[in-house]
């Protein structure tokens, strides 16, 4: 996810954060191998932001679905061919 957010203008990086600024976070999402690129609406029944997926998580997750669909040719090191 680092390496899309990256290659589409978005600075991102791993760090440690407090329910506070998460509670006050305009948008937030899930990744990983399951979640994939999953937007978060609420945490502890308070919404994030607007209470749906924000601009910057769609602009990651279209990316990102984009090259597991093997849509880029940027990506397609990434993927393995199951036949």
């Amino acid at each position: 996810m680092l390496t899309i957010a990256a290659d589409q203008g978005i600075e991102a990086r791993e760090e440690y954060f407090t329910r506070d600024q998460l509670y006050s976070a305009a948008e937030a999402f899930f990744t990983g191998t399951a979640a994939e690129i999953t937007p978060i609406r609420e945490v502890d029944r308070r919404t994030i932001g607007a209470g749906a997926r924000g601009p910057v998580t769609k602009t990651i997750q279209e990316a990102f679905f984009s090259a597991v669909r093997g849509e880029n040719a940027k990506y397609r090191s990434w993927l393995t061919p199951v036949r």
